[in-house]
């Protein structure tokens, strides 16, 4: 809900892709300056307190905003602050949500849980659209944010009823070494690199299509919040179905041949729906995008999940969220630094064909994902 309002949000107050872009980036860009430190905590501190503390900053946040809309005193500078304050707890957050995972399930298990761990992010992303769009065009954006805070409750009960195994070890090494044995850790493992680089290109090339959603929604479409949202609720339902299909395929065989393939048809979806001149037609490019990304995202953080030892875990899943969370930054502000010059259809399109480029260069001449 909060995501909507607060795109839709900036756009209304300054009418710039750009600063769209730059909020995008404020959001994301603290996963690429904090999460190797959060990584090393997490593997160092209780992980679910490290979460309870991020969660209560966003909750905090997000009450904030809503307050200082709801008095009629918002300017883009608060927005903008809140995203890089919210970025920063996500970037503690982060390492220690992904190494909790693992913790609750078997190995065997894991990418059935990561999968069915992901379509619950995607279910919020189909149905938060749908109260958000609502709710920005009846009542307005500050119940998005002031509902969104109130969320942050309900995940707080449920981490306090979590039961962890994981036990932190005592050590009197620095931050700086915990960062070099994990950094060392990856470049020891082959593939693990070019799988790290590739969660970097997937996000920082596919999620600005997400971001500037509203500039198709009213530039190209000339369309309102309605048919931002029913953009949001299509990409969010393909990727609730590539969940789905994920899990359903359990602990499959040629991992890393599949997640090419499926970046290589997310690359695909990106330049059609870039292309598009039908609504229609670009919500269905939407849906497809959306599963083969979920497909492509869960197929890579199984590969980098599998690989890992749990007294690494947090150290590793950071520096992956370096390269997952880092790349949607700089592709938003990259993205909105050229949509003004050549238009949002013509920058995406280019993405798209990057994709597709970099998947069939893996799954054809550097092989080392593709033999997973």
């Amino acid at each position: 809900m909060q995501e909507i309002a607060q795109n839709w949000l900036v756009l209304e107050i300054t009418n710039s892709p750009f600063l769209l872009g730059l909020d995008a980036f404020l959001g994301d860009i603290p996963i690429f300056l904090f999460s190797l430190v959060g990584g090393v905590i997490a593997d160092r501190m209780d992980r679910r307190k490290l979460l309870m503390i991020s969660q209560i900053i966003q909750m905090t946040s997000a009450l904030t905003l809503a307050t200082l809309i709801a008095t009629q005193r918002i300017q883009i500078w608060h927005i903008l602050l809140s995203s890089f304050v919210v970025g920063t707890a996500q970037a503690f957050g982060g390492p220690a949500y992904s190494a909790l995972v693992p913790s609750l399930v078997e190995k065997e298990d894991l990418p059935n849980a990561i999968a069915l761990n992901s379509i619950q992010f995607n279910l919020a992303r189909v149905i938060g659209p749908v109260l958000g769009g609502l709710a920005l065009k009846y009542v307005g954006s500050a119940w998005c944010f002031g509902l969104n805070s109130l969320s942050f409750v309900a995940v707080m009960i449920s981490l306090m009823r979590l039961h962890i195994n994981f036990k932190p070890p005592h050590t009197g090494e620095s931050i700086l070494t915990g960062m070099k044995q994990g950094i060392g850790f990856i470049r020891k493992q082959g593939a693990m690199e070019t799988l790290i680089l590739i969660a970097f290109c997937m996000t920082a090339l596919a999620i600005p299509m997400i971001t500037f959603l509203p500039v198709f929604a009213r530039n190209v479409f000339h369309g309102n919040e309605l048919t931002y949202t029913l953009f949001l609720v299509t990409s969010g339902l393909g990727s609730i179905t590539g969940a789905l299909t994920v899990a359903a395929l359990g602990n499959i065989h040629n991992k890393g041949r599949v997640a090419l393939t499926m970046l290589m048809a997310l690359g695909a979806g990106i330049t059609g729906f870039s292309l598009s001149k039908s609504v229609a037609a670009s919500c269905m490019l939407l849906f497809i995008s959306g599963a083969v990304l979920m497909c492509a995202f869960a197929m890579i953080a199984s590969l980098v999940q599998l690989i890992t030892p749990n007294d690494m875990r947090g150290r590793v899943m950071s520096v992956y969220n370096v390269a997952f969370r880092g790349g949607m930054p700089f592709g938003s502000v990259t993205t909105g630094w050229l949509v003004p010059i050549f238009t949002a259809p013509h920058v995406l399109s280019v993405n798209g064909l990057v994709l597709i480029s970099l998947g069939a260069y893996f799954l054809f001449v550097q092989r080392r994902v593709a033999e997973l």
